[in-house]
């Protein structure tokens, strides 16, 4: 089956850098769109970080200017480089592939199962 395995989460100062990766598993023939998602605790989902199979990019006003979104298309891995954090951001990170073509099938949306990231001094 299609499943997308999240790396890189951890512990970090204020002001320092992750980078998380996320890979997707199995016979893969195309991704539509790739994001990163995060929730804190006691608040909903968000969405932080989009990027299209062409590359056309998007982020939530929150982290412009200190995440950087990207993806490798032959190895159907999407990545997020997560600079100047903060302890806001602190959050389960999740990463999601929307209209996927496999060859177990087609599949509108798949979730990875979150990598915790935490930010505190």
């Amino acid at each position: 089956q299609v499943q997308l395995v999240e790396s890189g989460g951890g512990l970090v100062q204020p002001g320092g850098s992750l980078r998380l990766s996320c890979a997707a598993s199995g016979t893969i023939f195309s991704i539509n769109d790739m994001g990163w998602y995060r929730q804190a605790p006691g608040k909903e989902r968000e969405l932080v970080a989009s990027i299209t199979s062409g590359g056309s990019t998007n982020y939530a006003d929150s982290v412009k200017g200190r995440f950087t979104i990207s993806r490798d298309n032959a190895k159907n891995t999407v990545f997020l480089q997560m600079n100047s954090l903060k302890p806001e951001d602190t959050a389960v990170y999740y990463c999601n592939a929307a209209r996927v073509r496999a060859g177990v099938g087609w599949f509108y949306e798949v979730w990875g199962q979150g990598t915790l990231v935490t930010v505190s001094s």
